[in-house]
């Protein structure tokens, strides 16, 4: 074989190599994950309660009463975690739900979460994630990734928002995207977001629908660059979820996921 030959493919080798290292070097590993493969409440070593807003509704006029270790609002049985609001008088609400947030935080990820929405008017349940130190302040400036919502009065629609101290809803800038989902309310969906250093996209089901960039104007558009934590609620009312009032015939209702699983790259 021609020396040149010889050299050009051993060089040819080598590349492949590197490349190939490179590329699962860059894949995306499990770190953290919830498979919900046990009956009981949520496991306490990954979830915690969150309940700091009841009393002022959150900020959205919400409606119902977030619980602590209350198994008619969070419970895992046959598989999946049932987060269920129930139409009940507590603490001065008319309704208790419950809203989790996972024990791990972390900056850059991907987060799947395999779920079914409810169907009802006045129902609002989320997947969403907020920053643990809220280094650059208080709501919107250290940002929300909205990963998946839904309103029970639109139910064949999946939203997925950003929220920073530049664009928010407050300010009617907030950035969107919107994907059409007939059977988001009886099937069920794997509901995605890969966060990378300059840029995230969402996805359902594996179909990309809506990406945030970094536009390079500093933290006020671009707050993802510290760690964050995971949200799962189900909200009942609120400026949003109550927009068309709340249909009290259908309670109680479910929020059913099925897995959380999340991954960073080495």
């Amino acid at each position: 074989m021609d020396k040149v030959v010889l050299k050009t493919l051993i060089v040819l080798i080598c590349v492949l190599f590197v490349s190939l290292n490179i590329s699962a070097a860059e894949e995306w590993k499990p770190v953290w994950s919830d498979e919900f493969d046990y009956e009981g409440l949520p496991d306490e070593s990954k979830w915690n309660y969150d309940t700091r807003g009841n009393s002022y509704g959150w900020g959205n006029n919400e409606a119902q009463w977030y619980t602590e270790f209350k198994k008619e609002n969070a419970y895992v049985s046959n598989g999946t975690l049932k987060i269920t609001a129930v139409k009940e008088s507590v603490e001065g609400k008319n309704y208790s739900s419950a809203r989790l947030t996972s024990k791990g935080n972390w900056k850059y990820c991907k987060i799947e979460v395999k779920a079914k929405v409810p169907a009802g008017r006045g129902t609002w349940p989320a997947i969403w994630m907020m920053s643990t130190g809220n280094e650059y302040g208080t709501w919107p400036d250290s940002g929300e990734i909205d990963i998946m919502e839904q309103v029970g009065y639109n139910p064949e629609f999946i939203l997925s928002s950003t929220h920073t101290n530049k664009y928010n809803h407050v300010k009617g800038t907030q950035k969107s995207g919107e994907y059409h989902c007939p059977d988001a309310t009886s099937e069920f969906h794997v509901y995605g977001v890969e966060w990378e250093e300059n840029q995230y996209r969402v996805y359902i089901d594996g179909i990309h629908y809506y990406t945030y960039d970094n536009d390079g104007t500093g933290w006020q558009s671009w707050p993802f660059d510290k760690p964050f934590y995971l949200i799962l609620n189900l909200a009942i009312g609120g400026n949003w979820g109550g927009k068309e009032g709340i249909d009290d015939s259908l309670f109680p209702q479910v929020f059913e996921i099925d897995y959380v699983r999340v991954y960073q790259k080495e």
